[in-house]
């Protein structure tokens, strides 16, 4: 009795710590007590820092809960622990280093130790073979950067943080040099670091000598932010409904817990709003790099001295291919690079084709590319080769023309473009496809016959020279807009506003009339003086749409489609949000026509699909409604044999005398219910 009233707080801290929290005051003594306690097993611990000491653990969580309430006693326990971590971090026992690490972060929550000091003493611990506590601080320090920066960005601390990432990558420990990029990646992807100076200097891990952290540098580039933004919206969908919550709170009992609960889901939905009314702004991480020309040059350097596998070549090739694309960067070395791979028996060649044609635009000069294209032709499109390797390979070519027409000549066009009445549609298709490109970048280069009904967009394409740019004095297409229009008159009666369109049709079609010359001269007058606002612009790209279907006859008007027929309107839209294409789909290129297989398995898909919300056939004889019983005949059948076998025995123990009284009886009866 005598033991269970004396004090027990110096053995139990959880009580005192309860106890202090409540009243610091009161419980000084003993919480001075218990920091001599600590001092004392610390200098105790040093002399075997490789042992698990359970009591130094109970009394470091301890005072970090406590620390907050005696701020002035424990003014060195944070340095303490830090200089713990520092002197003996590859010595410590797992468990004891795990528990230091944790009670530095609670202290990190009670703003009672810098975020730098941490954060590089985390860094340093990321050298120490143990994984669980690597991926724990990693967290750790993505988690404390994003709260860091929540409400407004410290430019500062981030400045010092890169700086000090920067020279991480650089670690000969390679598991630390990974570790702090794959924490700069995942703050890029939760767009706390997403600036400038971060992807410059994940761009530096692109040039490292231990591979793991060169395919996770090249990995992030090839990314797309499209991915991004759906793993960033997965963790949004998990917030239950306010309606759910709201009305759990209307039935169940009323505690605080749930009211908090409530509140923090309202906070929750209204950020998620906010988050998504937002405008977004963010470029990909390419177009950040500050030198990608430099970038580029670099990178095909370390990619011709690798000696890496495969795999590894090929994501320096798309790469490279993307920022060449991207920028329109000169990189001449780069296409003789790529045609030794553009060979049907190649390991992805498909990709490799995408790479090629992804690298050429306008700026190139068509002669380094033209290695390429014969690589290409000779390889893909011989009659010797199958007909799906000649499909890609003219999709191939369609996408290396479509990024750099000069590349083709008009021999060598006209060849391609007799694969048209091919006896496989897969390349037939392809064939045409390239012929339907050229109609719209250089119908002179085909055959009369091959360049389709002329028409407006089409009479007015020129074929540019290498390095030449089509400057215009004027908007093109901006004739449709009348120079004496005025604001003023907008008012009117509903008949006066369809008499009105009546004479902006009749104006549109004497506009057909008008020659070349006469458009652009009166385009140049609508555009010359006068600040054209949104409605001008949608008329001006309605009328360049309708150039594209419009026939074209000289002296006369041609036979015009209705903007429904054309799908002007999904065009329009089309036209506004592709603008120019750095990057080549590779479905564009694998696309191939060819009919189904008509194998077994086809063909039963097809039946079985067809089976499907249809009634079963066969005889309806002794079924019985849905829901009723079976009979004992139907019984028996489902039953255990040796629940069954004494009839069996029974049955075959019978006497020739038995059956034919059994057959007797059967024929009787059948005889009778016939009769009835």
């Amino acid at each position: 009795m005598a033991k269970r009233l004396s004090n027990q707080l110096p053995n139990n801290l959880p009580q005192l710590q309860n106890l202090i929290k409540r009243d610091s005051d009161s419980y000084k003594e003993e919480f001075e007590q218990q920091l001599r306690h600590f001092n004392s097993t610390l200098a105790v611990f040093e002399l075997t820092p490789d042992q698990f000491n359970e009591s130094l653990d109970e009394l470091v969580m301890f005072l970090a809960q406590v620390a907050k309430c005696y701020q002035v006693e424990l003014a060195d326990f944070p340095a303490t622990l830090v200089n713990l971590l520092e002197k003996h971090a590859t010595v410590l026992d797992g468990n004891m280093r795990l528990s230091l690490c944790r009670a530095l972060i609670l202290l990190r929550n009670k703003a009672l130790i810098a975020p730098a000091d941490l954060h590089k003493l985390f860094f340093n611990l990321l050298r120490c073979q143990d994984k669980s506590l690597r991926s724990f601080l990693k967290d750790n320090i993505v988690n404390d950067i994003k709260n860091i920066n929540a409400k407004g960005k410290d430019q500062k601390l981030n400045g010092a943080l890169q700086n000090y990432m920067f020279t991480m990558l650089k670690d000969s420990a390679t598991i630390a040099a990974k570790t702090s990029l794959d924490v700069m990646i995942s703050l890029y992807k939760k767009n706390v670091w997403r600036d400038e100076k971060t992807v410059n200097v994940i761009a530096t891990a692109c040039f490292s000598k231990i591979t793991k952290v060169l395919v996770t540098a090249v990995k992030f580039f090839l990314g797309s932010d499209e991915e991004n933004d759906e793993e960033n919206d997965s963790d949004d969908e998990d917030i239950p409904t306010l309606k759910e919550v709201t009305m759990q709170n209307r039935f169940n009992k009323k505690t605080r817990k749930r009211e908090k609960y409530l509140e923090n889901i309202k906070k929750a939905h209204k950020k998620k709003k906010k988050k998504s009314n937002a405008p977004r702004y963010n470029f990909s991480a390419l177009h950040l790099i500050h030198d990608p020309q430099e970038f580029a040059e670099k990178l095909f350097r370390k990619l011709e001295g690798l000696t890496e596998r495969f795999e590894v070549k090929l994501m320096l090739l798309e790469l490279v291919s993307r920022l060449i694309g991207t920028h329109q960067l000169i990189l001449l070395n780069y296409y003789p690079y790529i045609s030794r791979f553009l060979a049907p028996h190649q390991r992805e060649v498909v990709r490799l084709l995408q790479f090629s044609a992804q690298a050429a635009h306008e700026m190139v000069p068509p002669d380094s590319i033209e290695p390429v294209l014969k690589a290409i032709i000779n390889n893909f499109v011989t009659e010797r080769n199958s007909s799906e390797v000649m499909a890609v390979g003219l999709n191939a070519v369609r996408e290396l023309c479509a990024r750099c027409p000069l590349v083709m000549t008009e021999d060598l066009l006209r060849d391609l473009v007799e694969y048209k009445t091919y006896k496989d549609k897969g390349v037939m298709m392809a064939s045409r496809s390239l012929i339907q490109l050229f109609r719209t970048i250089c119908p002179d280069f085909l055959h009369k016959r091959d360049r389709g009904r002329p028409t407006e967009a089409t009479v007015e394409v020129q074929r540019k020279e290498f390095g030449e740019l089509d400057v215009k004095e004027f908007v093109p297409g901006a004739e449709v807009i009348e120079v004496n229009e005025e604001d003023g008159d907008e008012e009117g009666d509903d008949s006066d506003s369809d008499g009105e369109d009546d004479l902006d049709e009749t104006k549109d079609e004497k506009d057909i009339i008008l020659s070349l010359e006469d458009k652009a001269k009166k385009a140049r007058e609508a555009t010359l003086g006068k600040i054209l606002t949104d409605e001008d612009f949608a008329k001006i790209d309605a009328a360049q749409l309708k150039k594209q279907v419009v026939g074209f006859r000289k002296g006369g008007k041609g036979k015009k489609r209705t903007a429904v027929e054309a799908d002007l309107d999904e065009e329009a839209e089309n036209a506004a949000v592709e603008g120019r294409r750095e990057l080549v789909n590779l479905g564009d290129i694998e696309m191939i026509y060819k009919k189904k297989k008509h194998d077994k398995e086809t063909r039963m898909e097809a039946i079985l699909g067809g089976r499907e919300d249809r009634e079963k056939f066969g005889s309806r004889k002794d079924k019985k409604a849905e829901g009723a019983s079976i009979t004992n005949k139907q019984k028996s059948k489902k039953k255990n044999f040796s629940m069954m076998k004494h009839k069996i025995k029974a049955k075959g123990k019978k006497s020739f005398r038995e059956k034919q009284v059994a057959l007797k009886k059967r024929l009787l009866k059948s005889a009778k219910f016939n009769k009835a």
